[in-house]
């Protein structure tokens, strides 16, 4: 019964370092989905703010476009 014994031991022995294993990757992870969605939250701020440049820079183009019909400047 001795041998049966250190076998249960070991088996347990390991499966204990792959609970503790399994529960470090499982913090990771967390870790790393609050980062992704870090990463997604400015990515949407970038186009966010690349929407309201191109608006603007469109806006500026109608603008200039007018003035140089105006100032007859446009081939």
């Amino acid at each position: 019964m001795k041998m049966s014994d250190d076998v249960a031991n070991l088996i347990l022995e390991h499966m204990r370092a792959m609970r503790a294993d399994m529960a470090r990757m499982s913090d990771r992870m967390d870790v790393i989905g609050a980062e992704l969605l870090i990463i997604r939250q400015h990515m949407a701020g970038l186009l966010g703010t690349q929407t309201l440049h191109d608006q603007r820079f469109a806006g500026i183009e109608v603008r200039i476009d007018r003035i140089e019909r105006r100032l007859e400047l446009v081939d």
